[in-house]
């Protein structure tokens, strides 16, 4: 797969490989997680030679991912939704329930897919499950080396052969070898090395907040309802999975989070009955536990010189809405429209190409961090000023139909132009098996 352009069958022969002493790719992407191994398929589908550089692990920590509509869409082009659909259950109904004890108490809030033509906002897995996946998916394209040294640094750009005006950018690993690539994509997390070599700056900030993650089975149906309890701490969240299961995100003070971890089993779950007011009856714990303290994360751009932020180096936040890898997910598709769409994608490192992904990113993600943190700090400030409005929001939600719906199609897709990848046009969602 490297330096011997000769011997890579490519698929698009405006992309090539050229003999030279350094590891050379067209792209490169760093960090092997969800977004990063999505990226790679991606660009791989249109005929780049790609590189990943980590080791792609994510343990069974009781942490899922709901995969919204386009999300879906992307997964199935990347050939992925077979395999996956058998560990997914859909989402038809988002629920939320006001259990602040405000004097501003708002209704519940039904968000049904139904309204806006869906047969579901989007589909529950396994974290674990996905990142497997995905790392199969990568392991069967010939199209995609895997290093699983990590990057240590970013070198110099030099150009590809004398007189050419390609470009490339080095990587140092750890086991003192370089690769080279014309494009880097930085999927290596919120304490993205990549982002910090690049010298992009980030604003980070903490949440007095740490969620529980796990598994449960329970005796009653979910009924393919996700419901989110809005509690003074953060969101308490029951997400569906296959079956009589479903996933926790119980968002509570960092203590309180630690001390539940070490329950035993059958006193977590009456715990959790008790917080769920027993919606679903009885509990019993299906899996390990997770605690993930909760922070947010900023960047005041998400390109450099031949370098492009996805994922969690780009933006962190709660997990509210299910929106944290759904977009990180647009990133990759949105990536893939910029460079494809610039100049037929000949120079996927192009300065035109990555400046076209970073405005076309700023509102989406600059929006949806905006709006995420102004809800959960509306959760913990307990002020009357701010109950009244998240109140009066939810009441308006439940009761003007038209206003629901577009916060439903805002939710599951940006305002803006949604990438190609994500787009229902010709796309059929298998159901699970």
């Amino acid at each position: 797969m490297e330096s011997d352009a000769s011997s890579l069958p490519f698929r698009n022969e405006n992309h090539y490989v050229v003999n030279m002493s350094d590891r050379h790719y067209d792209i490169c992407v760093v960090g092997a997680g969800a977004a990063g191994l999505a990226a790679a398929l991606t660009f791989a589908r249109e005929g780049y030679c790609v590189a990943v550089i980590g080791h792609a692990h994510a343990p069974r920590d009781g942490r899922t991912v709901a995969l919204l509509d386009g999300s879906v869409h992307l997964m199935e082009r990347l050939g992925i939704w077979e395999a996956l659909a058998p560990h997914a259950a859909p989402l038809e109904i988002m629920r939320l329930i006001d259990d602040t004890d405000s004097l501003f108490r708002a209704p519940v809030v039904d968000f049904k897919c139904r309204e806006i033509g869906l047969d579901a906002f989007g589909w529950n897995v396994e974290n674990a499950t996905l990142v497997q996946v995905l790392a199969d998916a990568v392991q069967a394209q010939s199209e995609i080396a895997s290093f699983s040294s990590m990057a240590t640094g970013i070198g110099s750009q030099d150009t590809v052969t004398p007189g050419s005006h390609d470009q490339r950018i080095t990587i140092s690993l750890d086991d003192g070898s370089r690769i080279a690539a014309s494009l880097v994509i930085a999927a290596d997390g919120r304490n993205s090395p990549m982002r910090r070599a690049a010298g992009i700056r980030a604003r980070s900030w903490a949440y007095p907040q740490a969620a529980l993650t796990t598994i449960l089975t329970h005796e009653r149906e979910h009924r393919d309802i996700s419901t989110e309890f809005h509690t003074r701490h953060g969101p308490f969240t029951l997400v569906p999975l296959p079956g009589r299961r479903s996933s926790l995100v119980w968002v509570t003070e960092p203590d309180k989070a630690a001390h539940l971890r070490h329950y035993e089993d059958a006193a977590l779950a009456r715990v959790i009955e008790r917080q769920a007011h027993a919606i679903l009856g009885k509990m019993v714990i299906d899996g390990p536990r997770g605690v993930v303290p909760m922070s947010g994360l900023a960047v005041d751009r998400f390109r450099a010189d031949r370098l492009a932020l996805i994922g969690e180096a780009a933006h962190a936040f709660p997990p509210i809405g299910a929106q944290g890898l759904n977009l990180g997910l647009r990133d990759v598709a949105a990536l893939r429209d910029a460079v494809v769409g610039t100049d037929g994608g000949a120079d996927p490192g192009s300065a035109a190409a990555l400046a076209r992904y970073d405005r076309g990113r700023r509102f989406d993600v600059r929006s949806r961090t905006l709006g995420v943190d102004m809800l959960n700090r509306t959760l913990l400030s307990g002020l009357l000023p701010a109950d009244f409005l998240r109140g009066t929001g939810l009441r308006a939600l439940a009761a003007i139909t038209p206003l629901r719906r577009m916060m439903m199609r805002e939710g599951v897709s940006p305002r803006l132009a949604t990438p190609q990848l994500m787009r229902r046009e010709a796309s059929s969602v298998p159901a699970p098996l």
